[in-house]
């Protein structure tokens, strides 16, 4: 685990954030965080990735967290939203990602930018569309192979 991809982590679901509450254009948005070397210390690759994947993927993505919410995807807190979706794009789309890297990335993001608790919630849903998603990965951890 880099901490150059923790920190593209963090920009794109700040980034994401933004687009949620602003609807801003995306590459906009990008250009200001570059503009403001929000980027310095992140791969920029990866944030590009993840911040233009998840839009690119959202109908997939929104569609994976409905079936594990209590609620419709877009009254989940705006920040918890972000680490949702990013967390389920790795799960859905980053394979070569540790599923139990992207739950661990994405619960630290919780605790970061999120309310009181609300790492537990992004636990509980990221593990459950994991279960879902990646059950190839998680039987393969299970029996050594």
């Amino acid at each position: 685990m880099s901490i150059a991809r923790t920190n593209a982590r963090k920009a794109a679901v700040q980034a994401l954030y933004q687009w949620q509450m602003t609807g801003q254009n995306l590459n906009l948005i990008e250009q200001q965080f570059l503009e403001e070397d929000w980027l310095k210390d992140a791969q920029k690759s990866y944030f590009n990735e993840l911040f233009h994947g998840v839009p690119t993927n959202l109908d997939a993505i929104d569609q994976a967290l409905s079936e594990f919410v209590d609620r419709a995807v877009d009254m989940i807190d705006p920040v918890e939203r972000a680490v949702l979706r990013v967390g389920t794009y790795e799960l859905l789309y980053r394979l070569n990602t540790p599923y139990r890297v992207v739950i661990n990335e994405s619960i630290n993001l919780a605790k970061c930018f999120g309310a009181d608790g609300s790492h537990k919630y992004v636990n509980g849903i990221l593990d459950k569309i994991a279960q879902q998603k990646r059950a190839f990965e998680i039987k393969a951890k299970k029996t050594g192979g």
